[in-house]
């Protein structure tokens, strides 16, 4: 009889990956930038307001430290923005 293959738990990504940081309305943020091979998914950019489709480059940006208790860290505060929108802001 075959043995079965555990799943193994996800680990995500590493987040260190073409980072930078950058300081904003005086808070330190965390910069990943995504090029349109990399992105896979839709999402809606904080800036605009309009969708980045799938396989448009972008950034990921999130906070240094947590805003609330809500969220154990910064990386759970994360949001893709167009590169422009996040340059402009």
């Amino acid at each position: 009889m075959p043995r079965r293959r555990r799943p193994r738990p996800s680990q995500g990504r590493p987040l260190q990956f073409n980072q930078t940081s950058e300081t904003r309305g005086g808070r330190q943020w965390h910069v990943r930038r995504l090029t349109g091979a990399t992105s896979h998914k839709a999402y809606v950019c904080p800036g605009c307001h309009r969708e980045i489709p799938a396989g448009m480059a972008h950034v990921v940006v999130w906070p240094d430290e947590a805003t609330s208790f809500v969220h154990a860290s910064g990386v759970d505060e994360r949001r893709h923005w167009h590169t422009a929108c996040w340059e402009r802001g």
